[in-house]
C-alpha cells in the first residue's frame, strides 16, 4: 500500500517522518498527473501547492481549524488529504467537484470559485469564533498572489487590521502567476523578492554549506530555514509593507520545503495574531511539461498524454473563443479607437492575439473586474471604444460599474463574455447564466447572443459600432459547432431559420440554442404542429418584428440558456403585453438554482432543455387543447378536433 493509500484523513500525516513526507509529496504529484490527464482539470496550480497544503494539514486541525482556498482551484491536495482519493470522475457528473464543495466534506468551507474573496471569508469567520467563545479555533486563508491584484483583498486586510486579538493566518501562495504572469504593481514588488539576488544567494549558499554535512546536515539546514524569515525581510523590505497594516510577516518561505513551511506556519500558529507567511512556490512543479509550458503551465488542461503533456483528442474545430480572438484583431486593425480591456484573462478571453498584435492597446487590470469596467467608462469619455473581455460568469462581480459607471453615462464600451449560459465541467459558481437577467435590466444597454461564428463576427461588428451606450456579445463555451444560415432576415436583423405556413408555435432562440429549436420544430412538424423559428440576434431590446411574429402564432416559446426568472423570455412576454398581443408564451430557460458539475448536455438533460423534452411538452399542450389549432392532427378525425376545442 503506497502512502497516499493510507492517508484517509489529515491526522494520518502526524505518523509520518519528514523523509516520508518527501515521499508522500513525490506520491501525490505522480498521481496528479496520471489521475487529472485522464478527466483534465486544474493541474498546475496543484502541483505547486503539495508541500504547502501538507504543511498546512500537518499544523492545523481541519474542519475544527477552519481553511479557506481563495478561488479554490488548487485544492486536489486538500481533498487527497481528507479522504477523496477517487479522480475517476473528477468535474464529471457524479464525481468529485473540481473546486471545494461542502456537499462533498466538511473539510471544505468556501465553494465560490471567485478570486480576492477568500480573506474576507476568513475575517468573518475568525470574527465569529471569537465573539462565541471559540477563540481557540484558527483560521488559515490560502490566498495567491494573483488575488492580491483583487480590491477586496486589500479591503479585507484593511478590516483584519483592525482587530489583533484573531487566530487568522494568511498563507500567500506566491508562483507569480494567476493564469498568466500576475501583472500590476504588486506584482512587480513580489516579483522583486522572488529574483532579488541577496534573497536568491542567501538561500542558494545556505543550502549548499549544510548540504555538505549530509542527511543531517540538510535536516538540520531545513529546521533552521523557516527561522531565517527575520533575517531574509531585512533584503526584501516586505515586513515594512505588512507591518504598515498592523499584521505580522513571516517570509519568504521555500514553499516546496516541508520543514520551513511547517516550521512558519506554526509560527504563525503560536502567535496569537494576523499573520501573514508568504511561501514562493512554482506553478506546475516536479512536471516537465507544465514547467516548459510558458502560456499558463497548464493552469487548466483537458485529457492529456501523461508522459508528454500533448492534448489526447485534439480538436480542428474552431472555438467560440477562438472566433473572437482573431475577428478582433481585424477590428482593431482597422478601427484605432478599439481597446482590449480584461481582468487576468489575457489568453482565456482571447485577448492574447489583440495584445501580441497592438500590445499598448490592451489593459490586463488583474483580478479586479469592478475596476476594469469603471476603467473602460473612462476610456470611452477619452474618446476610445474599449472592448471588456471576461467570463460572464465574472461581470455578475461587476453589475454595479456596469449599471452606474457605463449605463448610466450611456458610454460606448463593448462587453464580450466567454463561457456564457451552461459551461459545465467546473460547476456552480462558473456556470455564465445570470448575464442575461441582470445586464438587461440596465436602461439602453443592447445584447447581442450569436449563434454560430457567422454571428459571431457580424455581430461584434455591430456592438463595437453603437457608441452611445453599452453592448454586450455573450456565446458559450467550447467548439462554435453547426452555422445556421436563415431562409431571410427581416428588417431590423431578425433571421427566420425556419418558417411555416401554418402558424401555430413560434419558437425564439437565444444564441446556441438556436439547435435546439429547430429540432424542436421537426418534432413537432412530424406531429402536424407548425412551427416557425427565429433568432432575434440582438435579443435586448426585443425586435418589433419579434412582436409581429408572436401577433400571427398561437403560442410562443422561448429557449434560453439563462436564468429562466427574468430572462429574455420574460422580457418578450412583457412587450408582447405592452403591445397588445395576447398569445401566450412559454419561457424555457434554466431553473434558479446552483446547477452541479457536468457536461453541457447533461446539465441541459437534467434541467429539461432537450429538444425531445420541450417537443414533448409542446404536443401536449396542443392535444390538451391549450392552443386553438382547427385543423386535424395526425390519427385525428374532424370530430376529434370538435371535441378538443370544446371547453372542459
Amino acid at each position: 500500500m503506497s502512502l497516499l493509500e493510507k492517508i484517509t484523513g489529515p491526522r494520518d500525516l502526524d505518523a509520518l517522518s519528514p523523509g516520508e513526507l518527501v515521499d508522500l509529496a513525490a506520491e501525490i504529484r505522480q498521481f496528479l498527473v496520471t489521475e487529472v490527464s485522464k478527466t483534465g482539470g486544474h493541474l498546475g496550480p496543484n502541483l505547486g501547492v503539495v508541500e504547502l497544503t501538507l504543511a498546512i494539514h500537518r499544523v492545523f486541525d481541519s474542519p475544527r481549524d477552519a481553511i479557506v482556498f481563495d478561488t479554490g482551484h488548487q485544492t486536489y491536495v486538500h481533498k487527497l488529504l481528507t479522504g477523496r482519493q477517487d479522480f475517476s470522475k473528477l468535474r464529471l457528473e457524479g464525481g468529485l467537484a473540481g473546486y471545494p464543495q461542502r456537499s462533498e466534506s466538511p473539510h471544505d468551507i468556501v465553494e465560490s470559485s471567485h478570486a480576492s474573496s477568500s480573506l474576507s471569508w476568513a475575517d468573518g469567520i475568525s470574527r465569529a469564533f471569537t465573539m462565541t467563545g471559540q477563540a481557540d479555533r484558527h483560521v488559515v486563508a490560502v490566498v495567491g498572489d494573483g488575488s492580491l491584484t483583487g480590491g477586496m483583498t486589500w479591503e479585507a486586510l484593511n478590516n483584519i487590521s483592525d482587530d489583533n486579538s484573531r487566530n487568522l493566518v494568511i498563507v500567500v501562495n506566491d508562483n507569480g502567476r494567476s493564469y498568466a504572469p500576475t501583472i500590476g504593481g504588486m506584482a512587480h514588488f513580489l516579483n522583486d523578492v522572488r529574483t532579488r539576488s541577496s534573497y536568491r544567494q542567501l538561500h542558494r549558499t545556505s543550502e549548499q554549506l549544510f548540504g555538505k554535512f549530509g542527511h543531517p546536515g540538510r535536516a538540520l539546514y531545513r529546521g533552521i530555514r523557516g527561522g531565517t524569515h527575520g533575517f531574509l525581510s531585512r533584503f526584501t523590505n516586505n515586513e515594512a509593507l505588512y507591518s504598515n497594516l498592523d499584521i505580522k510577516y513571516i517570509g519568504p518561505i521555500h514553499g516546496h520545503d516541508l520543514v520551513a513551511m511547517q516550521a512558519a506556519l506554526q509560527q504563525a500558529k503560536n502567535y496569537g495574531a494576523p499573520v501573514i507567511v508568504h511561501a514562493i512556490t512554482e506553478k506546475g512543479r516536479g512536471y516537465q511539461p507544465a514547467l516548459a509550458d510558458t502560456a499558463d503551465q497548464f493552469h487548466a488542461v483537458g485529457q492529456i498524454d501523461p508522459e508528454t503533456g500533448e492534448p489526447i483528442e485534439a480538436t480542428s474545430k474552431p472555438s467560440w473563443t477562438s472566433v473572437f480572438s482573431n475577428e478582433i484583431v481585424d477590428i482593431a486593425a482597422e478601427n484605432p479607437k478599439i481597446v482590449g480591456i480584461t481582468a487576468a484573462m489575457l489568453r482565456p478571453t482571447g485577448l492574447h492575439k489583440f495584445a501580441e498584435r497592438f500590445p499598448s492597446r490592451v489593459l490586463d487590470v488583474g483580478i479586479a473586474e469592478q475596476h476594469a469596467v469603471t476603467s473602460a467608462a473612462g476610456l470611452a469619455f477619452g474618446g476610445l471604444h474599449p472592448v471588456v473581455a471576461m467570463y460572464a460568469t465574472f461581470v455578475n462581480r461587476a453589475f454595479d460599474q456596469v449599471l452606474m459607471d457605463v449605463g448610466l453615462h450611456k458610454a460606448g464600451v463593448t462587453f464580450v463574455l466567454d463561457r456564457a449560459g451552461v459551461t459545465g465541467p467546473d460547476g456552480p459558481s462558473h456556470h455564465g447564466m445570470w448575464d442575461l437577467a441582470l445586464l438587461q435590466v440596465i436602461p439602453n444597454i443592447r445584447i447581442a447572443a450569436p449563434r454560430d461564428a457567422v454571428r459571431l463576427r457580424e455581430e461584434l461588428r455591430e456592438a463595437v459600432a453603437v457608441d452611445d451606450g453599452p453592448t454586450v456579445v455573450r456565446f458559450s463555451k467550447g467548439d462554435v459547432g453547426t452555422e445556421f444560415d436563415a431562409e431571410r432576415r427581416t428588417a431590423d436583423g431578425v433571421d427566420v431559420l425556419r418558417e411555416s405556413d401554418d402558424k401555430d408555435v413560434l419558437i425564439i432562440t437565444v444564441g446556441p440554442m438556436a439547435k435546439i429549436g429547430l429540432q424542436v420544430a421537426e418534432r413537432l412538424a412530424a406531429q402536424g404542429i407548425g412551427a416557425t423559428v427565429i433568432d432575434p440576434r440582438w435579443v435586448v431590446p426585443v425586435p418589433a418584428s419579434v412582436v409581429d411574429f408572436a401577433a400571427e402564432h398561437r403560442i410562443v416559446v422561448s429557449i434560453e440558456d439563462g436564468v429562466r426568472v427574468a430572462g429574455i423570455g420574460t422580457r418578450i412576454r412583457q412587450d408582447l403585453r405592452a403591445a397588445g398581443v395576447d398569445t401566450a408564451v412559454t419561457e424555457l430557460g434554466l431553473p434558479d438554482e446552483f446547477l452541479d458539475h457536468g457536461t453541457r448536455d447533461q446539465i441541459l438533460a437534467r434541467v429539461g432543455l432537450t429538444p425531445q423534452d420541450i417537443a414533448r411538452d409542446l404536443v401536449s399542450q396542443v392535444l390538451g387543447s391549450k392552443i386553438p389549432i382547427a385543423r386535424p392532427l395526425p390519427h385525428e378525425s374532424e370530430v376529434d378536433v370538435r371535441l378538443r376545442q370544446e371547453p372542459s
